[in-house]
């Protein structure tokens, strides 16, 4: 297997983009990746995109031939990759295995979703959970995390404001992201005063629906010195299969796949969870952000909340948890989502992520859910090799 580098990232805004088409989203993000990494389309050897259900929101199939047309880059080969909200991840895992194994030199690894020209989003996202034992039950993800949470305050004693806190953090850094759906700062109180949507959860701890692209350019680490003089490297790719449904675990609070992937993921790197230095989680809810904070190992099972309440997440705490504003507020269009994270860290580990930028950040990583855990992917990045 060869050392893997990443040379090239760009995202579109994420929000409700009425004036921006799929393919203009998608082609918008791949040509900026690769403009960011100095490439010609001649440089190209094969793209990996991540995406859920173009079907049912914007009712295309066989995208893959339609990316790769939009962006004038027949007849290079294009490949569609679904796990649900993991789907960006799995598609950057997929090109770093295709330029490790020495198949090819360069790819793109993009995410893409266009979520806003439904009608109703949610029984489309609801496709990802269990259908016969859940969806076709009256079961939506916003009740399913609902649940998690209830559970979590049951076992562990969590408050209802240290969920909030989750938002609020978000919410900071999104502040100072550009591309985000949601820029601007909320309280704990405008969190607990938000909508109710599945109690214990309120408007404000979800993350909503989005428009939006992201892009990566993956180049053999030999070769990555001759389109930029900044690359970062990967370190590790793992992924993880859990239940797709809540009912088959042992325990609804502990996302088992979570656990696995990052296991995996820091023996691959040779690091552990104190080396790194700021990570994108999945926190399509602030539940799930909660969780991964345990399951990641940033703090023992049932004392995520305390974390986020002493501020360790900040950016200038222990543990920087989603400088980009994470799902909650740089949004969450499901298939743009894992990649959108990469793109974070690769901006992180330069240096170029601005007021949200962690101070000397050198190692970050990206954890990437499908579903309620049925899929994990965790990715370990670095300024250097080792």
């Amino acid at each position: 297997m060869r050392d893997v580098a990443i040379i090239g990232a760009s995202q579109t805004k994420f929000g409700e983009l009425w004036d921006s088409s799929f393919r203009e989203l998608i082609s918008q993000a791949g040509l900026g990746a690769m403009e960011d990494a100095n490439l010609s389309g001649a440089d190209l050897e094969a793209m990996f995109v991540g995406n859920m259900s173009a079907g049912l929101f914007v009712g295309q199939e066989h995208i893959a031939a339609l990316i790769s047309d939009s962006m004038g880059m027949n007849p290079i080969p294009c490949t569609r990759v679904e796990a649900a909200c993991a789907s960006g991840g799995l598609a950057l895992r997929q090109g770093i295995m295709a330029v490790a194994s020495g198949y090819h030199d360069i790819v793109v690894a993009a995410g893409v979703e266009k979520m806003t020209d439904v009608v109703d989003a949610t029984p489309a996202i609801a496709t990802a959970s269990d259908q016969e034992w859940e969806a076709q039950q009256g079961a939506t993800f916003p009740s399913l995390y609902a649940m998690i949470a209830q559970r979590h305050m049951y076992e562990y004693g969590t408050t209802r404001e240290q969920l909030a806190m989750m938002s609020v953090v978000n919410h900071k850094n999104a502040s100072n992201n550009p591309n985000a759906q949601f820029p601007f700062e909320v309280t704990v109180d405008k969190v607990l005063a938000s909508s109710p949507v599945a109690d214990p959860l309120t408007l404000l701890d979800c993350s909503p629906v989005s428009d939006g692209a992201a892009a990566i350019v993956i180049c053999a680490a030999e070769r990555a010195k001759e389109f930029t003089d900044t690359p970062v490297y990967v370190r590790a790719s793992a992924q993880s299969s859990g239940t797709i449904a809540l009912h088959s675990r042992k325990d609804i609070t502990t996302l088992d796949a979570t656990i696995a992937a990052s296991r995996k993921a820091y023996d691959m790197a040779g690091v552990t969870v104190k080396d790194i230095d700021a990570t994108e989680v999945h926190d399509c809810f602030s539940i799930n952000g909660l969780l991964a904070i345990e399951d990641l190992g940033f703090a023992k099972k049932g004392e995520g909340g305390i974390v986020l309440e002493e501020g360790q997440t900040n950016i200038d705490g222990d543990c920087p948890i989603n400088p980009s504003g994470g799902l909650k507020a740089r949004g969450h269009p499901l298939g743009a989502t894992g990649i959108a994270q990469a793109a974070e860290i690769v901006w992180q580990l330069r240096g170029e992520a601005g007021k949200r930028q962690v101070d000397g950040a050198e190692i970050g990583m990206t954890h990437n859910v499908g579903g309620t855990g049925g899929t994990c992917a965790v990715h370990i990045f670095g300024r250097d090799l080792n």
